[in-house]
């Protein structure tokens, strides 16, 4: 039973005191008590709260300690990490956000207000920008969806939508800006020479020009290339076993098949086979060689992956229609695929292209011909 204690403030005014005790074999089970400025809200507090208890479950909810967002990440790293591994990206996101403030808020306290107070702290402590706001957020609420199914904390379902909701009107989150750089004819050239001039001195271990101009005719991107293997060709309809393709819902065990076009299949069967894999590179090595070479030749805010978004705009320019291109490019969902579509004009724009031949036809790595001396045992 509930009860209401009376008692006089300093400046005369009344309080009234309304406690609720639970006793089972005359031991106390729970106990809770609030403090009101009128009898009647004090008397209805009761009457609600007693009812709530009664539910099944409910006093062991009500004694439960919360659970805070450090241990939930935690969880979450521990438990999906053996399902299937999480991006480095998301990995690390989570990590830095379990060590801050906000770590430290339990389960039953992570409100919207807690959230956007998160996202506005982070982009006046670290100056970042909206959309890595956005990205914290996103990666943070794939824990939170699952905490309370799997789990049975106690989080808020309306709490991450409501802060998003917020943080989107007042501009503090949104999506990454989609890049549409594309390499000129100019800028290859001048990548080109300077691989080629590398790897005539022997300052390179990496085919880069068969590497750039693959990556470009097959849309591939960096971390692909370097995982195709000769055993995963399809000689016959001309395709590669392209695994663990990047997916939003799904980036492991994300297996594609994927047409090679006729100019990156033959820089590809002009590879040595040295390898279980085609290009037996680190995908790492091969973004750093290429940053090192635009950094050298003064090429402006030209990423590798912006090869890819040149070779998917290079087959509509083509006149290929979507279909045809997502079964190079491998795009599950073809409203993505609109980005591609600033196109400079039609026909082949890498057309009589002299470089196409002068790569294929062009030495290999001597590093490679040493790795084939050692397979083939013969001496260096």
């Amino acid at each position: 039973m509930g009860t209401i204690t009376t008692r006089k403030r300093k400046d005369g005014s009344t309080t009234y005191d309304a406690q609720i005790r639970i006793m089972r074999k005359g031991v106390k089970v729970y106990q809770e008590s609030q403090t009101f400025d009128r009898k009647t809200t004090a008397q209805a507090w009761i009457r609600k709260r007693e009812a709530e208890l009664h539910e099944p479950g409910a006093i062991e909810k009500a004694n439960r300690s919360g659970v805070t967002v450090k241990h939930m990440v935690e969880r979450y790293l521990d438990q999906y990490e053996k399902l299937r591994p999480l991006g480095k990206t998301k990995r690390a996101t989570l990590n830095a956000i379990k060590e801050t403030w906000l770590g430290d808020v339990t389960d039953t306290d992570l409100t919207s207000q807690k959230l956007v107070e998160y996202a506005m702290w982070r982009m006046e402590k670290d100056g970042i920008q909206a959309q890595t706001v956005g990205n914290d957020l996103a990666h943070l609420g794939a824990v939170l969806s699952v905490a309370r199914p799997a789990w049975g904390y106690e989080v808020d379902p309306h709490a991450m939508p409501d802060a998003r909701k917020v943080l989107r009107k007042m501009g503090a989150v949104s999506k990454s800006r989609e890049r549409n750089r594309r390499p000129t004819l100019d800028e290859l050239e001048k990548l080109l020479k300077y691989f080629e001039e590398m790897r005539d001195r022997r300052k390179q271990e990496i085919d880069m020009l068969r590497v750039v101009l693959f990556a470009l005719f097959s849309t591939r991107r960096q971390e692909e290339i370097t995982r195709i293997r000769w055993d995963a060709l399809n000689e016959k309809d001309q395709s590669a076993l392209i695994t663990d393709m990047k997916n939003p819902g799904q980036k492991y065990g994300n297996d594609v098949w994927c047409h090679i076009p006729d100019e990156a299949w033959r820089i590809l069967q002009s590879m040595p086979r040295v390898a279980d894999e085609v290009f037996p590179y680190n995908s790492k090595s091969v973004s750093a060689s290429f940053t090192r070479a635009c950094n050298f030749l003064e090429v402006d805010d030209l990423h590798f992956h912006d090869l890819r978004h040149d070779g998917v705009s290079r087959l509509f320019e083509m006149g290929w229609d979507i279909p045809k291109v997502a079964s190079v490019s491998g795009h599950r969902d073809w409203n993505s695929m609109r980005r591609y579509t600033h196109l400079r004009g039609n026909g082949d724009p890498y057309k009589g292209w002299e470089w196409i031949e002068r790569v294929i036809t062009g030495p290999v790595i001597e590093a490679q011909k040493r790795i084939t001396r050692r397979v083939e045992g013969r001496a260096p």
